[in-house]
């Protein structure tokens, strides 16, 4: 009862979508009768086409309401291995009773008497498929019309629906053949001989560290990367470091959008020109600059970073909706390569059902689906809950359990990065530890799992990896540099107790 319910309010729905359309437009949405005629017609005539047309089309794909019964029925056939010729046709739509709904038997046995050859059945499938698609794009845009004649309450949702409506019009209408392994190869190996023309392990965006680029092989497309730290630990100026890099890369600089829920602009300015001109922060945010430290800072900073294409928003009460929206256009003008959000757990979404942990998985998703959509790495920051200041030792690493708020964070990421530093206990004992800090992949999907050392300059927001020859196995690189003042021993952290024997390999 209740499907027979939906095929009437969807039949009315279809009514009321052509008479707008021969309303507004005065002609009929593009469609291809005679070849859906000859697509049903050969699909009873010879046996096994149905499967050569399901992967283009569906019932929906039909202009004609009696041929979206008709190819009903044969899908209804298909699934029970019965034959879709003629006769089973005719009885399973009598069975229905929809045979006197599409034009009765005299009507089905016409489409059989039209056809000459199945050989083109596929091609008159794409056709019938893209004549769908315009009268898709055709209904979607003529419900934008209508929703924002009525005055739509929020006109950046109904620009967000629009543009999930466009895009899954492609997704799920737009198909793509099945690759044999010969092509898998050859798509592998032209893929392998672009990584070897690079000369370089870093196949993805550079981080600018070069045991992170190993372990990782830069930021690849389509990952999310979570990056996790307790408060003051220094994940925002790390964060910094990271947009920074990638956009002054050597090989090829990236453009860079960064969404700091957290802090202003100029505050992010500040950190960033303290970092790249080498003087302190301090002195930065209070104005104590001779003559000679302002020439020195517009030609060691500012030059350098105002020369970079990286992007700030620092709106407060950013949402996901509004982040896909802003970052589809910055895609589209200035081909962004990197996405930097500050941070995850400071977001909000849009839809109100549930509480604030189904709120984060959704937006930890909704990420992951912005990095897919895109085809590029999207960093978020998050914060780790108390329990982390809870343990000592080996046990105080944080775990991505550890993760706030929500478990789906650590589902939906392909890369997890956990930053800390040592305790008050620690430094007492050791004072050099003061400014260590340590950046443990938790997690990859496709990389190494290992600590790396790093000294952090609070003075200046510098990150410095200390420890450059902890790598087993180093991998040769023709593009590696010495870091800045020589590089400095000190031993790698244990993994935690559940690290597996593999990760030991790196």
């Amino acid at each position: 009862m209740e499907k027979t319910k939906n095929d009437r309010d969807k039949k009315n729905r279809r009514t009321a979508y052509v008479d707008t359309v021969n309303l507004v437009y005065g002609k009929l949405p593009p469609n291809a009768k005679d070849l859906e005629e000859l697509v049903l017609g050969a699909i009873m005539i010879v046996p096994g086409s149905i499967d050569r047309v399901l992967e283009y089309v569906s019932e929906d794909s039909f202009y004609s309401q009696a041929h979206q019964e008709i190819f009903r029925c044969m899908r209804t056939l298909h699934q029970k291995c019965q034959p879709t010729d003629l006769g089973m046709v005719v009885e399973e739509l009598r069975n229905q009773q929809k045979l006197e709904e599409v034009g009765g038997p005299y009507y089905v046995t016409t489409l059989t008497n039209k056809v000459t050859s199945s050989a083109s059945i596929e091609f008159y499938a794409k056709i019938i498929a893209q004549k769908y698609l315009a009268r898709e794009m055709i209904r979607v845009g003529t419900e934008i019309v209508q929703n924002a004649y009525e005055n739509f309450n929020d006109a950046f949702q109904l620009l967000d629906l629009a543009e999930q409506q466009l895009m899954s019009i492609g997704s799920k209408h737009v198909h793509g053949d099945v690759k044999g392994m010969d092509t898998v190869m050859v798509n592998t190996i032209n893929r392998i001989e672009e990584w070897r023309k690079q000369n370089s392990p870093v196949t993805g965006v550079p981080s600018g560290y070069e045991q992170l680029d190993r372990a990782t092989r830069g930021w690849q497309p389509s990952d999310l990367i979570i990056l996790a730290a307790r408060p003051s630990v220094g994940k925002t100026s790390f964060a910094l470091r990271l947009a920074r890099n990638a956009a002054l890369n050597g090989i090829k600089p990236v453009p860079v959008a960064i969404w700091s829920l957290e802090m202003e602009d100029v505050q992010l300015g500040l950190r960033m020109l303290a970092a790249e001109s080498g003087m302190m922060l301090h002195r930065l945010q209070t104005g104590s600059l001779e003559d000679e430290d302002m020439a020195r800072l517009y030609r060691t900073g500012i030059q350098t970073l105002a020369g970079t294409k990286i992007f700030v928003d620092d709106q407060p009460g950013l949402n996901l909706l509004k982040l896909r929206a802003k970052a589809r256009r910055l895609k589209k003008r200035y081909d962004i390569g990197l996405i930097l959000v500050d941070y995850l757990q400071l977001m909000t979404d849009d839809d109100n059902r549930g509480n604030r942990e189904q709120e984060i998985s959704r937006i930890s998703r909704g990420l992951k689906l912005l990095a897919k959509e895109l085809g590029i790495p999207v960093i978020a920051l998050s914060q780790l809950s108390r329990d982390v200041e809870k343990r000592t030792g080996v046990k105080k690493q944080p775990q991505l359990s550890d993760l706030r708020e929500s478990g789906s964070i650590e589902q939906d990421a392909d890369v997890v990065i956990f930053l800390w530093g040592p305790d008050d206990d620690e430094i007492e004992k050791d004072a050099s530890l003061r400014d260590r800090r340590y950046a443990r992949i938790a997690k990859a999907r496709n990389g190494m799992l290992l600590t790396i050392n790093f000294e952090l300059n609070k003075d200046t927001q510098e990150w410095e990896e200390t420890d450059r020859d902890s790598f087993s196995k180093p991998v040769p690189s023709a593009s590696a540099r010495p870091l800045k003042g020589g590089s400095k021993e000190s031993p790698r952290l244990p993994y935690s107790d559940n690290a597996k024997d593999e990760d030991l390999l790196f």
